[in-house]
């Protein structure tokens, strides 16, 4: 259990880390010692990761790994992938290979379109509010002529502005509603400064047009913010290949089977919404690696993705499988509101990597990246599920972290791995192994 404590943001960091050990650890030594076991041996560095959030105390790593041969639209890209969970690098790396051989992945950016809303309150006439709207609004869109302009430049700024009545909702309750373009920028920032600052505008006109109720009871802005639901800022990938071609090796599967149980994989997360969270939560294994790799912000991507999935009303599958022509067709369409620029993609040193890894692409061209691993990891997790099932490959690539967690010797791992090839992989397993083979 915690204890309170004041003033611990004005503490440095040392205070901090004594404060943190020597209050909630029994061997404060210890512990300490693992908060520094973490830093960076360069000073500089480590000044910067510190600076990204607040109080900072040490890091926390997670594995990088990469997977090659993919190929989108005719090139070749080894991605960047960032994730703790064992066989998820191996899987994308496995549907490259596979897709390699079949014309590889097909991208297309549908549009790249944000959204920000102010919220507010008006108790007057919402005729009178219209009509205020409607005469004000190009003087709205001018206010913002200084914070739009370099954007503008670069082919980005506000694209539209509409008044929305939501009063069937909510009491009273509009919005302002803004749609963007922000270049190679994710934007929020942008965003909301544009937001925030038109908010100011709003209340000044409605001020200067005397625009109130009976009352006198004026335009009430509750918030102005970006919206991390952005189904128009959205990235179409796909896979397809004659039915003939579409054949596995090793597998007892003939094609006709193969092709079947795949569509049909599909189809129960069209419909089932048990299976779709678990169907999508693979899709999100590959997206979330590239988004973290590439520095953006997966809690708004997954936020974004999940609410585009139950857009109709019923949360569903964000694929597609299907045969056409003769081919057998696997899609997926996704929103991704990303950046190339801004954020930690200039200040991290492994995000300047992972994005040189990638030939430093446009926010665009990253949308169509990162659906690909989505959709490479969905095939592959189908692949496995309506084959071998999904805990052989995943239990042979989780065998070491249970080694690990076993205390495992050198020796014993490299005998457990060759034992376990032909053996089937869980904890249990590996314990017996070992309490046999005390090497």
């Amino acid at each position: 259990m915690s204890k309170k404590i004041e003033g611990f943001s004005k503490f440095t960091k040392s205070e901090k880390i004594d404060w943190i050990t020597k209050t909630h650890f029994k061997n404060a030594k210890q512990a300490k010692k693992q908060l520094e076991s973490y830093w960076s041996l360069d000073s500089k560095l480590q000044a910067r990761h510190e600076e990204f959030i607040e109080n900072t105390l040490s890091n926390f790593y997670l594995p990088l790994g990469v997977a090659p041969n993919f190929l989108i639209n005719g090139d070749i890209y080894t991605l960047p992938m960032v994730i703790e969970e064992s066989s998820v690098v191996a899987a994308a790396a496995n549907a490259a290979k596979f897709w390699s051989k079949r014309g590889g992945f097909k991208t297309k950016v549908i549009n790249s379109l944000k959204v920000g809303q102010i919220h507010f309150f008006y108790e007057g006439n919402p005729k009178e509010l219209s009509a205020f709207f409607k005469n004000r609004k190009s003087d709205l869109l001018k206010t913002l002529v200084p914070l739009t302009k370099n954007m503008e430049a670069r082919g980005g700024g506000v694209m539209s502005l509409d008044l929305i009545d939501k009063c069937d909702i909510l009491e009273n309750y509009y919005q302002l509603h803004l749609r963007f373009k922000t270049g190679d920028a994710m934007g929020a920032n942008f965003i909301n400064s544009c937001l925030e600052h038109l908010a100011k505008s709003l209340i000044q006109f409605a001020s200067k047009d005397q625009l109130s109720n009976e009352n006198n009871k004026p335009i009430d802005v509750l918030m102005s913010i970006l919206s991390n639901y952005v189904p128009e800022c959205l990235v179409h990938a796909e896979v397809s290949c004659p039915i003939k071609e579409f054949n596995l090796d090793n597998h007892n599967l003939n094609l006709e089977t193969f092709t079947k149980r795949m569509i049909q994989a599909v189809a129960i997360a069209k419909y089932d919404p048990y299976r779709a969270v678990t169907h999508n939560k693979g899709i999100m294994n590959g997206v979330d690696s590239l988004v973290i790799a590439t520095g953006n912000d997966f809690r708004a991507i997954e936020a974004g993705v999940h609410a585009y999935a139950a857009s109709s009303g019923q949360y569903r599958s964000l694929s597609d499988a299907y045969i056409k022509d003769d081919k057998f067709v696997m899609e997926l369409s996704i929103p991704l509101a990303l950046g190339t620029v801004g954020g930690l993609t200039k200040l991290h040193p492994m995000v300047n990597w992972c994005m040189e890894l990638l030939g430093n692409p446009s926010s665009e061209k990253l949308m169509e990246i990162i659906a690909v691993a989505g959709l490479a990891q969905n095939f592959s997790a189908l692949r496995s599920l309506i084959t071998t099932g999904i805990q052989k490959g995943h239990m042979k690539m989780h065998l070491l972290n249970i080694l690990n967690q076993l205390n495992a010797n050198d020796t014993q791992k490299i005998a457990a791995i060759n034992y376990f090839k032909t053996e089937q992989v869980s904890v249990q397993a590996v314990h017996n192994f070992l309490k046999k083979n005390k090497l």
